[in-house]
């Protein structure tokens, strides 16, 4: 196993200096990334103590930094200690300007301005909490997307993705010995999603829940069968219903969640094209 310190330095919140490092050290095997997250710095105070603390640890810097007197100390001490050091932004933003004939702004942060798509993010934040497990259906219509799967089909953690994403999500437990509401499926606004997934993997996703719990896995709630005749209920409702399925078996939250948002992408693409056809 190779051990590598990376170093994160931003001027702002540091988020996009995890996606990337993250996306990058996933390409590699047998990599262990130490990382090392510095964000807010904005001063060169403030850089100084940071680079004492890389010196410590040598390895890769990743930065994302406006202010060129400190953008240029941390390329010059990296360079002097013999660091290697990239600014991961620098080809998109040069693209862009070169693109759009504008000079770049110099003012750190404003992808985390408090604008109105940050607003949206936080009501469908709101409305998605409150809307867990089938809660809140007197305004199901509301919801972009709705959610609908057996227990532990990923209903959960995909929707509060999907509200920090700025969708508000809804989501629906499916139970044999509780059917939805047949209201759920006459509902024009929301796109409804069905998640199903293998009953093998779910038996090990139940099993090991009920563990953490420290409730004993030897329950109905985990045997083969009944899990097997549960998801083949669900999906036969799914199909009465034409509801778009989605399989989560191999698939992670964040996949899911991309293959959601295309959809409500095309479905919206398919409105506006309708609308202009009308015209």
């Amino acid at each position: 196993m190779t051990r590598l310190h990376l170093h994160l330095v931003s001027d702002s919140t540091g988020e996009t200096l995890e996606s990337v490092a993250k996306a990058g050290c996933a390409r590699f095997e047998g990599v262990e990334a130490i990382k090392h997250f510095w964000p807010m710095v904005r001063s060169e105070g403030h850089l100084d103590r940071v680079i004492d603390e890389i010196a410590k640890r040598p390895g890769l810097v990743l930065y994302t930094l406006v202010a060129s007197p400190v953008r240029a100390k941390l390329e010059d001490r990296c360079h002097a200690m013999g660091l290697p050091i990239v600014s991961v932004l620098d080809p998109t933003i040069d693209a862009l300007s070169q693109l759009l004939g504008q000079v770049a702004t110099t003012r750190p942060g404003r992808q985390h301005l408090m604008d109105d798509a940050y607003f949206r993010r936080v009501d469908a934040i709101n409305y998605t909490m409150a809307h867990d497990d089938g809660q809140g259906a007197d305004n199901w219509e509301e919801a972009d997307i709705i959610l609908a799967g057996v227990s532990r089909s990923s209903k959960t953690p995909t929707a509060i993705y999907l509200a920090n994403r700025g969708y508000k999500t809804a989501n629906m437990p499916v139970v044999p010995q509780s059917p939805p509401p047949p209201s759920l499926f006459r509902l024009k606004h929301p796109l409804i999603v069905g998640l199903t997934t293998s009953p093998a993997r779910l038996v090990e996703i139940r099993r090991n829940r009920l563990l953490t719990l420290g409730q004993t896995p030897d329950t109905d709630y985990v045997e083969l069968d009944r899990v097997t005749a549960e998801v083949a209920y669900a999906r036969r409702l799914f199909a009465d219903h034409d509801v778009t399925v989605i399989d989560v078996t191999r698939r992670s939250i964040e996949e899911t969640a991309a293959a959601i948002i295309n959809l409500v992408q095309a479905r919206q693409d398919g409105r506006d094209a309708g609308a202009t056809g009308a015209a």
